[in-house]
């Protein structure tokens, strides 16, 4: 009796905070760091590829959640380059794990009903074959859809992202490709992966599940370039709920509005200091005949 009440009490308050959120700006660009899979396998004394596999379940759950809410660009840390320090049986799971999923993107309906555009970021050299396949298949069948992007960070670090792309400017300035005059922010965004011209975007919101506040290397340059919000929630990635991902949009939407606030404030001063340079004394009377 208890749980049905706290069910009905859950689905009520997730319904208010849905409501609550879609009356406000929706972050275009999320990117999630999820986290805990095997420390909720151990939790529980089950192997670490039961918690990676309830964890690509909740993946597809978050999938359709952004999509329904109206995020148009998600990016899911999958594999980082750290991971490699992992065991040969675990690397070897995960890869089996992700290659099953590309597999279901690509023969689910769903993918083309949202059109939905797969893409892959990070050092793709360092994977398997068979999973380099399987990333061409469902990139390849997804490459002209432009209403929800998917990218999934695999072999992925953010500073290697970044030296790559500094090498590739390299290469074009000393082939005569590029000028060093222009080379700028803009110029370095665009060469990020997964290739020059289709680059991530920066984040607007960035969650990371498990209780660490740390982003690890994901994204730095998307994300301190837009000075994107961040989420860190308590919750193991498989324990991740819908009433999460609104929560961590309504922190975003706060961020927003306290920023536009302190924006206000600031023209308002700037305002005020030109009017005082400029009619001295006469400012209040000016302001009082304004009112």
């Amino acid at each position: 009796m208890k749980n049905r009440a706290f069910n009905v009490f859950y689905e009520r308050y997730q319904r208010r905070l849905e409501k609550k959120i879609l009356s406000s700006e929706i972050p275009h660009h999320i990117a999630v760091i999820m986290d805990g899979n095997r420390r909720f396998a151990g939790q529980l004394g089950r192997t670490r590829s039961f918690g990676h596999a309830i964890g690509a379940e909740v993946t597809e759950k978050v999938i359709e959640w952004c999509h329904e809410i109206g995020v148009k660009q998600l990016t899911l840390y999958a594999f980082s380059t750290e991971n490699f320090q992992r065991s040969e049986e675990e690397v070897d799971g995960l890869f089996n794990l992700i290659n099953l999923k590309f597999l279901k993107l690509y023969s689910d309906p769903r993918t083309h009903e949202k059109q939905m555009q797969v893409r892959v970021i990070g050092d793709r050299s360092k994977l398997p074959d068979f999973l380099n396949e399987s990333i061409d298949k469902i990139e390849k069948s997804t490459e002209h859809y432009k209403k929800f992007h998917l990218n999934v960070a695999i072999a992925y670090g953010g500073r290697q992202d970044i030296i790559q792309a500094v090498r590739d400017i390299a290469c074009c300035v000393s082939s005569g490709k590029l000028s060093l005059e222009e080379v700028d922010e803009n110029l370095i965004s665009e060469h990020l992966y997964p290739a020059p011209g289709v680059s991530v975007p920066n984040v607007d919101l960035i969650i990371r599940t498990g209780g660490d506040e740390r982003v690890s290397n994901f994204l730095p340059w998307q994300a301190n370039g837009s000075e994107c919000a961040t989420y860190f929630c308590a919750p193991f990635w498989p324990e991740f709920r819908k009433i999460d991902l609104l929560r961590s949009i309504r922190v975003y939407q706060a961020r927003k509005a306290e920023k536009r606030q302190e924006h206000s404030y600031r023209v308002s001063r700037i305002i005020n200091f030109l009017r005082i340079r400029k009619y001295g004394e006469n400012t209040k009377l000016l302001e009082s005949c304004s009112q």
